[in-house]
């Protein structure tokens, strides 16, 4: 497997900070950045993710990829059905990781 690209391992790093209970999603972690798509974001997580929290990282409908939902509730995450309530517990990439 080839090393992250110096990008990849911005994304990596952000999508390590995100605390328990928090999530974002794949365009939030592009737009933090500054650079880069939601796309993008999905891309180096299906390569890398595995290296960091990945549950944490979610679509924009609040969705999260398959085997992640039971892993966020247990993190205190609120969802309804299948959905993360972003509205509680998305993070702004600002605030205090270890609140």
């Amino acid at each position: 497997m080839e090393p992250p690209t110096p990008y990849a391992l911005s994304v990596l790093d952000l999508v390590a900070r995100i605390p328990r209970g928090k999530v974002m999603t794949y365009g939030d972690v592009a737009e933090y950045l500054g650079s880069g798509s939601a796309r993008t974001v999905g891309m180096v997580m299906a390569k890398h993710g595995h290296e960091v929290p990945w549950q944490r990282v979610l679509r924009s409908s609040g969705v999260p990829y398959d085997g992640g939902l039971p892993l966020l509730v247990a993190e205190g995450c609120p969802v309804r059905g299948e959905r993360v309530v972003l509205a509680e517990c998305r993070w702004d990439g600002m605030s205090d990781a270890r609140g």
